[in-house]
């Protein structure tokens, strides 16, 4: 992995907290001129630390109230199946997130909808189509205590000072 230093760090830490601040408050947030702190930016998308730049949107406000977290089982699990469910799975708005897991189960599924219907109609009629679906097992939030996309940075800044700049070898 490439390594970072403090200012990337603390570029990265501002561009979690607020993607929208223009270049010129970037840099003055991070303490750099406006030049230095926007090739870093660049630097930071070409080495993949930075994947994009996107709206939170609050999904309750869009009308949809439930979010399950399915357990997807198959019977098998071989290469070419499981390249098909992945491709079926990613073909599915309603499913925000997808993970393979340990234990019990095969993927874990986070699948939103408007209501438990809506949900039911979404399980039987796209879910149990998947191809080699075994068995799901749904849980259903209650409540969210945290829902965040930012990722910690501890352990960067830990390391920064022996770190170069991404993308420059340095």
């Amino acid at each position: 992995m490439e390594s970072i230093d403090k200012f990337d760090l603390a570029i990265l830490q501002e561009l979690q907290a607020d993607a929208r601040l223009t270049n010129a408050e970037l840099a003055q947030r991070v303490g750099l001129s406006a030049a230095p702190c926007w090739r870093r930016v660049r630097a930071l998308e070409a080495a993949g630390y930075i994947r994009g730049y996107h709206a939170e949107i609050d999904r309750h406000k869009i009308g949809l109230g439930v979010l399950a977290f399915v357990r997807l089982d198959t019977d098998r699990a071989t290469g070419e199946v499981t390249r098909k469910i992945e491709e079926a799975i990613r073909k599915l708005p309603e499913v925000v997130a997808c993970h393979y897991i340990s234990g019990t189960g095969m993927f874990e599924l986070q699948v939103v909808a408007e209501d438990l219907d809506g949900f039911s109609r979404f399980a039987l009629n796209s879910l149990m189509h998947l191809p080699n679906v075994k068995d799901l097992h749904t849980s259903f939030s209650l409540g969210e205590v945290k829902a965040s996309r930012a990722l910690p940075l501890g352990h960067l800044a830990r390391k920064t000072g022996k770190a170069g700049r991404p993308g420059t070898g340095q």
